[in-house]
């Protein structure tokens, strides 16, 4: 049984699926809240709060990669819970996926799962005023583009709440690209990931191409950001969180850029607990200063 048990396990893990995650006491953790109903795919989010918060809390959203094309939000539910308990709110998503929805429905939908924090921030104990963003890969890019994109009217669909912002107050980008046109040729997927993405190639598609780059919509009022990024990422390659760095840096905006010497696309080992922790200690900084 035993043996069978470790086959299970060993399996989950090359697949990418997250073991479910312990809840402490201190926690209050849901799973399955709908927050928006695009085309009718009633997209939900699972939720971690702290059981007995010391008034508003700050929250952070959890964005998934995949490549725009798969991923589960149940991948962050671990690290939702850690910031919980250290006196957040956080919310991992679900959003359309392509190549059955195609961008901008990606940024429509993580927008409007900022819009329903705050529509509900009475409900879940949340500060309306601080809410943070982080994901990986795919969910660096959205996260990326949730932090300059906070005041473009374009990019904010029908997904529900239109009253309340969509602008986040900082940014944590784990080895999201940000200059989309300059994937194909530092990319082993690239080609095969992004016209599923944005209905065609360089050739056929170069403006969309443009438009959904990150990079080209830094100005000075984008949020503080901290980027995570490998020096031997095959996926996304180290000089998009360079460039990502310098386009925000030129704008005046609060950057930094954290490099991984050696480590490829996700994070291994001491790695990953490096980059967590910078994570939890940049929302710390820019959601909760000079509180424990």
């Amino acid at each position: 049984m035993r043996t069978q048990l470790l086959t299970v396990v060993l399996l989950a893990a090359r697949l990418g699926i997250a073991a479910e995650p312990a809840v402490p006491d201190t926690v209050l953790f849901e799973r399955g809240v709908e927050y928006s109903n695009p085309d009718k795919q009633h997209l939900q989010l699972d939720l971690a709060r702290p059981k007995l918060p010391h008034g508003p809390s700050p929250a952070v959203l959890c964005i998934h990669g995949g490549g725009f094309r798969a991923g589960t939000r149940a991948g962050y539910d671990g690290f939702c819970i850690k910031l919980a308990r250290r006196g957040f709110v956080a919310a991992t998503v679900t959003y359309r996926l392509a190549p059955d929805s195609q961008f901008p429905a990606q940024i429509y939908d993580v927008k409007a799962a900022v819009r329903w924090l705050r529509a509900h921030a009475k409900d879940y104990g949340i500060d309306p005023n601080r809410i943070g963003v982080t994901g990986g890969s795919a969910g660096g890019h959205l996260a990326q583009f949730l932090g300059v994109t906070g005041g473009v009217k374009q990019f904010e669909g029908d997904g529900g709440n239109p009253s309340q912002s969509s602008r986040v107050q900082c940014v944590v980008n784990n080895y999201g690209p940000c200059d989309l046109t300059k994937s194909y040729a530092h990319s082993v997927d690239a080609a095969e990931v992004l016209p599923l993405f944005l209905g065609g190639n360089l050739a056929t598609a170069r403006p969309r191409h443009i438009l959904a780059s990150p990079l080209n919509w830094v100005t000075p009022e984008a949020a503080p950001t901290l980027i995570l990024h490998g020096t031997k990422d095959p996926y996304v390659a180290y000089e998009q969180g360079v460039w990502m760095r310098d386009r925000l840096r030129a704008c005046g905006v609060e950057v930094e850029l954290m490099t991984f010497e050696n480590a490829g696309h996700g994070f291994q080992g001491a790695d990953a607990e490096r980059a967590e922790q910078a994570a939890l200690d940049f929302f710390q900084q820019h959601l909760k200063p000079g509180q424990p």
